[in-house]
Protein backbone atom coordinates (compact mmCIF):
# COMPACT_ATOMS: atom_id res chain seq x y z
CA UNK A 1 0.00 0.00 0.00
CA UNK A 2 1.21 3.51 -0.83
CA UNK A 3 2.57 5.43 2.13
CA UNK A 4 1.78 9.03 2.98
CA UNK A 5 4.53 10.53 5.09
CA UNK A 6 3.89 13.99 6.53
CA UNK A 7 6.89 16.03 7.67
CA UNK A 8 6.14 19.04 9.86
CA UNK A 9 7.97 21.19 12.35
CA UNK A 10 8.82 24.82 13.07
CA UNK A 11 10.41 27.07 10.51
CA UNK A 12 14.05 26.31 9.69
CA UNK A 13 14.28 22.97 11.48
CA UNK A 14 15.30 20.85 8.46
CA UNK A 15 12.07 19.62 6.89
CA UNK A 16 13.15 20.11 3.27
CA UNK A 17 16.39 18.17 3.71
CA UNK A 18 14.56 15.26 5.35
CA UNK A 19 11.88 15.19 2.66
CA UNK A 20 14.48 14.81 -0.08
CA UNK A 21 16.27 11.98 1.70
CA UNK A 22 13.07 10.08 2.53
CA UNK A 23 11.77 10.49 -1.00
CA UNK A 24 14.84 8.61 -2.26
CA UNK A 25 14.36 5.83 0.28
CA UNK A 26 10.62 5.38 -0.32
CA UNK A 27 10.34 6.21 -4.03
CA UNK A 28 8.10 9.15 -3.21
CA UNK A 29 7.00 12.42 -4.77
CA UNK A 30 6.80 15.55 -2.64
CA UNK A 31 3.78 17.81 -2.08
CA UNK A 32 4.23 21.28 -0.62
CA UNK A 33 2.50 21.94 2.70
CA UNK A 34 3.52 25.58 3.09
CA UNK A 35 1.06 28.39 2.35
CA UNK A 36 3.67 30.85 1.07
CA UNK A 37 5.58 28.43 -1.16
CA UNK A 38 2.40 28.07 -3.21
CA UNK A 39 3.27 31.43 -4.78
CA UNK A 40 5.65 32.32 -7.57
CA UNK A 41 8.27 35.02 -6.85
CA UNK A 42 8.28 34.35 -3.08
CA UNK A 43 11.44 32.27 -3.09
CA UNK A 44 14.05 33.56 -0.67
CA UNK A 45 11.66 34.70 2.04
CA UNK A 46 9.81 31.37 2.05
CA UNK A 47 13.03 29.31 1.96
CA UNK A 48 11.59 27.54 -1.07
CA UNK A 49 13.36 24.38 -2.21
CA UNK A 50 15.72 25.14 -5.10
CA UNK A 51 15.99 23.15 -8.32
CA UNK A 52 19.38 21.89 -7.19
CA UNK A 53 18.00 20.77 -3.82
CA UNK A 54 15.16 18.87 -5.50
CA UNK A 55 17.66 16.38 -6.98
CA UNK A 56 15.23 15.63 -9.84
CA UNK A 57 12.55 14.43 -7.41
CA UNK A 58 9.04 15.51 -8.52
CA UNK A 59 7.69 18.36 -6.41
CA UNK A 60 4.04 19.46 -6.48
CA UNK A 61 2.05 22.57 -5.46
CA UNK A 62 5.08 24.85 -5.52
CA UNK A 63 4.86 28.04 -7.63
CA UNK A 64 1.29 27.35 -8.76
CA UNK A 65 -0.16 30.82 -8.12
CA UNK A 66 0.76 34.38 -8.96
CA UNK A 67 1.52 36.43 -5.89
CA UNK A 68 -1.48 38.65 -6.71
CA UNK A 69 -3.93 35.73 -6.62
CA UNK A 70 -5.94 34.53 -3.65
CA UNK A 71 -5.50 30.95 -2.48
CA UNK A 72 -7.50 29.47 0.37
CA UNK A 73 -7.35 26.45 2.66
CA UNK A 74 -10.24 25.07 0.63
CA UNK A 75 -8.23 25.46 -2.58
CA UNK A 76 -5.31 23.65 -1.02
CA UNK A 77 -7.53 20.84 0.22
CA UNK A 78 -8.79 20.17 -3.30
CA UNK A 79 -5.38 20.48 -4.93
CA UNK A 80 -3.55 18.35 -2.39
CA UNK A 81 -6.09 15.53 -2.47
CA UNK A 82 -5.95 15.55 -6.26
CA UNK A 83 -2.15 15.29 -6.20
CA UNK A 84 -2.22 12.46 -3.67
CA UNK A 85 -4.54 10.51 -5.96
CA UNK A 86 -2.34 11.18 -9.00
CA UNK A 87 0.87 10.16 -7.26
CA UNK A 88 -0.64 7.00 -5.80
CA UNK A 89 -2.02 6.06 -9.22
CA UNK A 90 1.59 5.93 -10.41
CA UNK A 91 2.46 3.48 -7.64
CA UNK A 92 4.52 6.09 -5.81
CA UNK A 93 4.56 7.05 -2.16
CA UNK A 94 3.64 10.56 -1.05
CA UNK A 95 5.57 12.95 1.16
CA UNK A 96 3.84 16.15 2.31
CA UNK A 97 6.27 18.65 3.77
CA UNK A 98 5.64 22.07 5.23
CA UNK A 99 4.86 24.17 8.25
CA UNK A 100 1.28 25.24 7.57
CA UNK A 101 -0.58 22.89 9.86
CA UNK A 102 -4.06 24.09 8.88
CA UNK A 103 -3.44 23.26 5.21
CA UNK A 104 -2.20 19.79 6.07
CA UNK A 105 -5.08 19.06 8.44
CA UNK A 106 -7.67 20.26 5.90
CA UNK A 107 -6.18 17.99 3.24
CA UNK A 108 -5.87 14.81 5.27
CA UNK A 109 -8.71 14.99 7.79
CA UNK A 110 -12.49 15.06 7.44
CA UNK A 111 -12.53 18.82 7.04
CA UNK A 112 -15.65 20.07 5.25
CA UNK A 113 -16.41 23.54 3.89
CA UNK A 114 -20.02 24.52 3.42
CA UNK A 115 -20.90 27.74 1.62
CA UNK A 116 -24.30 29.36 2.02
CA UNK A 117 -25.97 31.04 -0.95
CA UNK A 118 -27.04 34.60 -0.30
CA UNK A 119 -27.51 37.94 -1.99
CA UNK A 120 -24.28 39.65 -3.00
CA UNK A 121 -23.82 43.24 -1.81
CA UNK A 122 -21.40 45.34 -3.90
CA UNK A 123 -21.11 48.06 -1.18
CA UNK A 124 -20.71 50.69 -3.89
CA UNK A 125 -21.67 53.55 -1.57
CA UNK A 126 -19.08 52.68 1.07
CA UNK A 127 -15.59 54.13 1.35
CA UNK A 128 -12.61 51.83 1.95
CA UNK A 129 -12.43 52.95 5.59
CA UNK A 130 -16.13 52.24 6.14
CA UNK A 131 -15.80 48.82 4.53
CA UNK A 132 -12.82 48.01 6.71
CA UNK A 133 -14.77 48.95 9.86
CA UNK A 134 -17.46 46.45 8.84
CA UNK A 135 -14.85 43.82 8.14
CA UNK A 136 -13.23 44.23 11.56
CA UNK A 137 -16.60 43.70 13.23
CA UNK A 138 -17.06 40.45 11.33
CA UNK A 139 -13.43 39.26 11.38
CA UNK A 140 -11.49 41.01 14.18
CA UNK A 141 -8.30 39.09 13.32
CA UNK A 142 -8.46 39.71 9.58
CA UNK A 143 -5.19 39.98 7.67
CA UNK A 144 -6.79 41.67 4.65
CA UNK A 145 -5.37 45.11 3.85
CA UNK A 146 -8.02 47.81 4.05
CA UNK A 147 -7.14 49.17 0.59
CA UNK A 148 -7.73 45.78 -1.04
CA UNK A 149 -11.37 46.68 -1.69
CA UNK A 150 -12.12 43.60 -3.78
CA UNK A 151 -11.01 41.18 -1.06
CA UNK A 152 -12.73 43.17 1.70
CA UNK A 153 -16.06 43.02 -0.14
CA UNK A 154 -15.62 39.33 -0.90
CA UNK A 155 -14.99 38.63 2.80
CA UNK A 156 -18.03 40.67 3.85
CA UNK A 157 -20.20 38.72 1.43
CA UNK A 158 -18.89 35.39 2.57
CA UNK A 159 -20.88 33.19 4.92
CA UNK A 160 -19.46 29.78 5.48
CA UNK A 161 -19.31 26.98 7.99
CA UNK A 162 -16.46 24.58 8.52
CA UNK A 163 -17.00 21.14 9.98
CA UNK A 164 -13.93 19.37 11.32
CA UNK A 165 -13.68 15.92 12.83
CA UNK A 166 -10.70 13.94 14.10
CA UNK A 167 -11.25 11.36 11.38
CA UNK A 168 -8.09 10.88 9.32
CA UNK A 169 -9.03 10.10 5.72
CA UNK A 170 -5.66 8.65 4.72
CA UNK A 171 -3.19 6.15 6.10
CA UNK A 172 -0.63 8.79 7.01
CA UNK A 173 2.40 8.87 9.31
CA UNK A 174 3.13 12.25 10.90
CA UNK A 175 6.80 13.02 11.51
CA UNK A 176 7.77 16.15 13.43
CA UNK A 177 11.27 17.59 13.53
CA UNK A 178 12.26 19.54 16.60
CA UNK A 179 15.21 20.89 18.58
CA UNK A 180 15.62 22.76 21.85
CA UNK A 181 14.37 26.33 21.94
CA UNK A 182 17.79 27.95 22.24
CA UNK A 183 19.08 26.10 19.19
CA UNK A 184 15.90 26.74 17.21
CA UNK A 185 16.06 30.47 17.84
CA UNK A 186 19.72 30.50 16.81
CA UNK A 187 18.81 28.64 13.60
CA UNK A 188 15.99 31.08 12.87
CA UNK A 189 18.16 34.16 13.45
CA UNK A 190 20.98 32.80 11.28
CA UNK A 191 18.48 31.83 8.61
CA UNK A 192 17.12 35.37 8.42
CA UNK A 193 20.64 36.77 8.08
CA UNK A 194 21.31 34.29 5.28
CA UNK A 195 18.09 35.30 3.49
CA UNK A 196 19.16 38.96 3.60
CA UNK A 197 22.59 38.04 2.21
CA UNK A 198 20.97 35.90 -0.51
CA UNK A 199 18.84 38.77 -1.83
CA UNK A 200 15.62 38.96 0.19
CA UNK A 201 15.81 42.75 0.13
CA UNK A 202 15.98 42.81 -3.67
CA UNK A 203 13.25 40.16 -4.03
CA UNK A 204 10.90 42.16 -1.83
CA UNK A 205 11.79 45.54 -3.39
CA UNK A 206 10.78 44.21 -6.80
CA UNK A 207 7.35 43.30 -5.44
CA UNK A 208 7.09 46.63 -3.63
CA UNK A 209 7.99 48.61 -6.74
CA UNK A 210 5.21 46.80 -8.59
CA UNK A 211 2.78 47.93 -5.86
CA UNK A 212 1.84 44.37 -4.95
CA UNK A 213 0.12 44.30 -1.57
CA UNK A 214 -1.70 41.00 -1.73
CA UNK A 215 -2.47 38.74 1.21
CA UNK A 216 0.63 36.63 0.57
CA UNK A 217 2.85 39.69 0.83
CA UNK A 218 1.15 41.49 3.69
CA UNK A 219 1.03 38.38 5.89
CA UNK A 220 4.24 36.66 4.76
CA UNK A 221 7.03 36.91 7.33
CA UNK A 222 10.05 38.54 5.74
CA UNK A 223 8.00 40.47 3.23
CA UNK A 224 5.59 42.41 5.42
CA UNK A 225 8.43 43.65 7.64
CA UNK A 226 10.50 44.84 4.69
CA UNK A 227 7.44 46.63 3.31
CA UNK A 228 7.45 48.64 6.54
CA UNK A 229 11.07 49.51 5.80
CA UNK A 230 10.28 50.56 2.24
CA UNK A 231 7.33 52.59 3.55
CA UNK A 232 9.89 54.33 5.83
CA UNK A 233 8.05 53.26 8.98
CA UNK A 234 11.16 51.53 10.37
CA UNK A 235 14.83 51.31 9.42
CA UNK A 236 16.47 48.25 7.88
CA UNK A 237 18.02 47.03 11.12
CA UNK A 238 14.63 47.21 12.85
CA UNK A 239 13.00 45.37 9.93
CA UNK A 240 15.52 42.52 10.13
CA UNK A 241 15.09 42.22 13.89
CA UNK A 242 11.31 42.22 13.41
CA UNK A 243 11.60 39.39 10.87
CA UNK A 244 13.56 37.36 13.42
CA UNK A 245 11.10 38.16 16.20
CA UNK A 246 8.05 37.28 14.10
CA UNK A 247 9.72 34.08 12.88
CA UNK A 248 10.34 32.98 16.47
CA UNK A 249 6.74 33.76 17.40
CA UNK A 250 5.51 31.85 14.38
CA UNK A 251 7.55 28.82 15.45
CA UNK A 252 5.77 28.89 18.81
CA UNK A 253 2.38 28.99 17.10
CA UNK A 254 3.40 26.11 14.85
CA UNK A 255 4.26 23.94 17.85
CA UNK A 256 0.93 24.79 19.47
CA UNK A 257 -1.03 23.79 16.37
CA UNK A 258 0.90 20.61 15.70
CA UNK A 259 0.63 19.41 19.29
CA UNK A 260 -3.10 20.08 19.56
CA UNK A 261 -4.36 19.34 16.06
CA UNK A 262 -2.18 16.57 14.60
CA UNK A 263 -0.87 13.24 15.88
CA UNK A 264 2.82 14.02 15.59
CA UNK A 265 5.70 11.65 16.28
CA UNK A 266 8.51 14.01 17.28
CA UNK A 267 12.21 13.51 16.58
CA UNK A 268 15.08 15.64 17.84
CA UNK A 269 17.29 16.60 14.92
CA UNK A 270 20.95 15.59 15.08
CA UNK A 271 22.52 18.57 13.33
CA UNK A 272 26.04 17.20 13.75
CA UNK A 273 25.15 14.02 11.86
CA UNK A 274 21.82 14.39 10.06
CA UNK A 275 22.11 10.80 8.82
CA UNK A 276 21.33 9.66 12.36
CA UNK A 277 18.02 11.55 12.22
CA UNK A 278 17.19 9.97 8.86
CA UNK A 279 17.95 6.48 10.16
CA UNK A 280 15.88 6.93 13.34
CA UNK A 281 12.91 8.13 11.32
CA UNK A 282 13.27 5.42 8.69
CA UNK A 283 13.23 2.77 11.41
CA UNK A 284 10.10 4.32 12.91
CA UNK A 285 8.31 4.48 9.54
CA UNK A 286 9.22 0.89 8.68
CA UNK A 287 7.77 -0.32 11.98
CA UNK A 288 4.46 1.50 11.53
Amino acid sequence: MSKIIVIVGPTGVGKTKLSIELSKIYNAEIINGDSIQIYKELNIGSAKVTEEEKENIPHHLFDIKEVTEDYSVYDYQKDCRKKIKEIQSRGKNVIIVGGTGLYIKAALYDYKFEEEKHKINNYENYSNDELYELLLKKYPDTDIHKNNRKRVIRALNKTSETTVTDKLLYDAIFIGLTTNRENLYKIINNRVDKMINNGLLEETKNLYDNNIRSKAIMTGIGYKELYKYFDEEINLEEAIELIKKNSRRYAKRQYTFFNHQLKINWFDVDYINFTNTINYIKKFIDNN
